[in-house]
Parts: C-alpha cells; sequence; structure tokens
C-alpha cells in the first residue's frame, strides 16, 4: 500500500522543507506503508509523473488541501481519469478539519498571541466552495476563542488580508490558515498584524490528519 501526500506544490527551500519534515512525521506513524509526496503545480513529481511508477498496487492519495478548491474537484480527478488507475482512492482534503484548528491554534500562542484580536488568514480563492470551507474554519476557531474570527485573503478573492487588519480596532493576530512557510507566509508578515503565526507544517496535529484520512480510506475499502 502506497500512500501519496497531494500538495499545491513549491519551489520554495524552506516549504519544500517543511513538506519533508510532515512525511517524516507521517512515515513514523506508519512505518508499514510507502509514503510519496506529489506536487499538484509548480514543482516535480506531480501524480501524472509518479502514479505510473508505482507498482500495480492500491494507492490512496491525501489532498493537503485547506479548501475544496480547483484542484480537489477537478484536476486530481482529471490527472486520475487520464491515467485510468482504478487502484486510487481520494480521501477528503485537509480543511475545515478540528484538528487543523487546533494546531493553528498551537501556532498562534507561540507566536506570542497574547489576546489581540485574531483574524485568519487564508490564501484565498475566488472559488465558492472553497470559501465557504475557509468561513467554517474561521467559524471553528470562533468557538473555540468565544468571539468572531473574520477571515482575510492573502492572493486571490476578497477580503484582502490587509484591509481586514486594517479594519480591526486594536492590534491584530493573525493565525495562519496555510500549510508550509513561502510567499504567501512573507506577505502576510507586511499585512499590519502584531502577531504572525507560523504555517501548521509539521505539527503533530497534521500528522494526525494525514494518518486519520488515511485510516478512513482503508476502512471504506475494507
Amino acid at each position: 500500500m502506497t500512500l501519496v501526500v497531494l500538495a499545491h506544490g513549491t519551489n520554495d527551500p524552506a516549504g519544500r522543507a517543511t513538506w519533508g519534515a510532515l512525511l517524516t512525521g507521517v512515515r513514523a506513524r506508519l512505518p508499514e506503508v510507502t509514503v510519496r509526496l506529489a506536487w499538484a503545480g509548480v514543482a516535480r513529481p506531480q501524480l501524472a509523473d509518479l502514479l505510473p511508477k508505482i507498482p500495480d498496487e492500491p494507492v490512496v492519495v491525501v489532498p493537503a488541501f485547506l479548501a475544496s478548491g480547483f484542484h480537489v474537484r477537478r484536476d486530481v480527478p482529471d490527472q486520475l481519469a487520464a491515467l485510468d488507475r482504478r487502484d486510487v482512492t481520494v480521501t477528503e482534503p485537509f480543511g475545515p478539519d478540528p484538528g487543523l484548528v487546533d494546531a493553528a491554534l498551537g501556532r498562534l500562542r507561540a507566536a506570542g498571541w497574547a489576546g489581540e484580536r485574531v483574524v485568519l488568514a487564508a490564501a484565498g480563492s475566488t472559488d465558492e466552495v472553497a470559501q465557504a470551507d475557509l468561513r467554517t474554519a474561521a467559524d471553528l476557531v470562533a468557538a473555540r476563542l468565544g468571539g468572531e474570527v473574520p477571515v482575510g485573503y492573502i492572493a486571490g478573492g476578497a477580503p484582502k488580508l490587509a484591509d481586514v487588519v486594517a479594519a480591526q480596532d486594536g492590534p491584530v493576530a493573525l493565525l495562519m490558515w496555510l500549510l508550509a512557510p513561502g510567499v504567501f507566509h512573507r506577505w502576510a508578515g507586511d499585512s499590519g498584524a502584531a502577531v504572525v503565526a507560523e504555517p501548521l507544517g509539521d505539527h503533530p496535529g497534521v500528522v494526525d490528519v494525514v494518518c486519520a484520512r488515511y485510516r478512513s480510506a482503508l476502512a471504506v475499502a475494507g
């Protein structure tokens, strides 16, 4: 059995190192499973490169995306259809998962959050389904903190993160709804927030989600 973690794709050295560390954590939890990494874009290998190199055995693909946007709903199914692999199971994406909310809050506290107004900072999307997932994540954070948590988009879509930060009364802390460091995290640091948490990265909660998605796929297949 092979587990493929499918990431968005990055050429940022820190981002790639973070994904490597995450896979190391997953391998430690699932020592009997072959764990591989594929990219949805930007970098190689992509699914179309990797899957033909995997022997004819069952494969579980875990989409490491925090919202169900284009890659989850169209790109991945199209790639699998083109490869004609019927032994590949694609799980639900990462987000919004309550375990990731706990991990993100842990990163926020580690960054020195001292009660500042919290804004959920996401890469952003113009896709309505993805936007709904991001609002759900913010609602889960708000339920933990006991107050409203607005969403700000770093790149695509609206509202823009800098505008959301500027609209708040008093200092702002950014809860980063990102998986790995890179340009989006650097841009978030220029938004005017007083506290900027680290991305989720290889937090044990993220490892938990990967393993849970994998085991759920096995249960359904079995």
